[in-house]
């Protein structure tokens, strides 16, 4: 039989090849493994118990939260402050910072995460997941805790991945040396690495997005979109269109085959045009794991992990993918930039 390699083997021999490294990290993400597990059993039996449908309340965002989204955020909370290794936390249903009581021990690391990524689609058994994003504390641990501290640029991250629930529970992360993917084997409860050193194709064959929307994106987006959906591009035919509506979901899918996921601005308001996802808790991790995996992650304009967040639930346009598909939308985005300049 071939050797098979556990998340935990995986990070423990990360762990050895960082000069100085003091095991906070690995404690960290065994907190992580454990949640995924959980959350894991949770949703498989979503529809035996009563995790399903809405909670009545509503969150930061406005959306009404799924109880299952509500018991995601709960474990999360509860196993990561119980890890050690963090001073702070920072989740999509949660409004402000969450740190880390003084009762409990506390480390140097931060961590942003979606507790439970597409949850529109949980009443109809459609994939979902959970992203997250690791950072370093830059300030003084003696001192209070920094606003800075949380909100750094995705290049700073040190790791960041998600899990993917569906016909099988995957873990796909990152931690600045390439991208992994573990697939939990729930016969004897541990995650088996599955996809070593996952390479994204530099030229995809897939878009993703809601095209319901396109009366409302500028002039750039639908020009991006007319390329893929015309016969004159790198292919010389149209690219297939796959869209589920779960980040995660179709963010795998293309990291896998190769692709472009787009959720342009939105023009409804053309006072304040506003991208949907979050740069913190979804864009940042998912640019960071792309790039490992020889992507591209922009806004149109910027590269995602060099945007600087002027708040903790700050939204964006998102284009990530292959190489080849998302510097196509980018070059349409700067020509179409420089053309306003002229104006």
């Amino acid at each position: 039989m071939p050797q098979q390699v556990t998340v935990t083997e995986h990070i423990l021999l990360h762990q050895k090849m960082v000069p100085g490294a003091t095991g906070q990290f690995t404690r960290l993400f065994n907190e992580l493994v454990l949640s995924a597990k959980i959350i894991s059993r949770a949703v498989n039996k979503a529809g035996l118990v009563d995790v399903l449908g809405f909670t009545g309340d509503v969150n930061v965002q406005g959306e009404e939260v799924k109880k299952l989204d509500e018991y995601a955020n709960r474990i999360l909370i509860h196993r990561l402050a119980r890890s050690g290794v963090l001073c702070a936390m920072a989740s999509e249903e949660n409004a402000d910072i969450i740190e880390v009581p003084e009762s409990l021990p506390r480390g140097d690391y931060i961590i942003i995460f979606d507790p439970l990524d597409g949850s529109s689609n949980i009443d109809v058994n459609v994939n979902i997941g959970t992203i997250f994003s690791i950072f370093k504390r830059k300030s003084d641990p003696d001192a209070a805790l920094m606003t800075g501290d949380v909100l750094q640029k995705g290049s700073e991250q040190v790791a960041a991945g998600y899990v993917l629930y569906g016909s099988s529970t995957m873990m796909v992360f990152t931690c600045g040396d390439g991208v992994h993917g573990f697939t939990l084997d729930p016969s004897v409860g541990e995650f088996i690495l599955s996809h070593p050193n996952i390479r994204i194709p530099e030229q995809g064959k897939i878009y993703s997005v809601n095209e319901g929307y396109e009366r409302y994106w500028d002039r750039d987006t639908k020009k991006s979109l007319a390329y893929f959906k015309s016969p004159k591009n790198a292919l010389r035919k149209p690219y297939s269109g796959r869209y589920i509506g779960s980040l995660v979901a179709d963010f795998h899918r293309n990291l896998l085959y190769g692709g472009i996921f787009m959720y342009p601005a939105d023009l409804r308001d053309p006072k304040k045009p506003v991208g949907k996802l979050r740069l913190t808790c979804e864009c940042n991790p998912m640019a960071f794991i792309v790039e490992q995996a020889g992507g591209l992650a922009t806004d149109g304009l910027n590269r995602i992990l060099d945007i600087e967040p002027d708040h903790l639930h700050q939204r964006i346009p998102f284009f990530c993918g292959s190489l080849n598909d998302v510097q196509v939308v980018q070059d349409i985005f700067e020509a179409e930039a420089r053309r306003k300049k002229k104006k």
